[in-house]
């Protein structure tokens, strides 16, 4: 990772921080929601007893269900911690740099990716790594 300069001016304005900002917290509550629905108002810990008990007899024709139950979950747990990290650096200076080569991320592409922390050209590399 590459040293960014300590009081590297911000890119966004206060407008744009304002819209993200909005962006983010009403996209963390519709995965709130969509999570409690899918996990019934269950903890994540509680849905995943209550699918395991319900296997039965049944279990390997379950077991494809449960696996993408599990994945999905996973999924938005993931994409939750990532979101309100986005929250937390979104008054930040360095909000909306490149964490690998500190230029700037156009805000349309954090219109689309909230809690994108690479450039695209950085996020190629870095995918293509793992």
């Amino acid at each position: 990772m590459k040293e960014m300069p300590m009081s590297m001016p911000t890119h966004l304005t206060p407008s744009q921080r304002s819209e993200l900002a909005s962006l983010l917290q009403t996209t963390v509550q519709a995965i709130e929601r969509q999570s409690t629905l899918h996990q019934e108002g269950l903890s994540l810990v509680e849905h995943a007893q209550q699918v395991l008990q319900q296997d039965g007899d049944d279990a390997p024709q379950r077991a494809g269900d449960r696996e993408v139950d599990f994945a999905v979950s996973e999924r938005d747990g993931q994409r939750l911690v990532a979101l309100r990290r986005a929250q937390s650096r979104l008054n930040d200076p360095d909000f909306g740099h490149c964490i690998d080569c500190g230029v700037h991320i156009p805000f349309e592409r954090l219109r689309i990716e909230l809690e994108a922390l690479r450039c695209v050209a950085c996020e190629s590399t870095h995918e293509r790594k793992f």
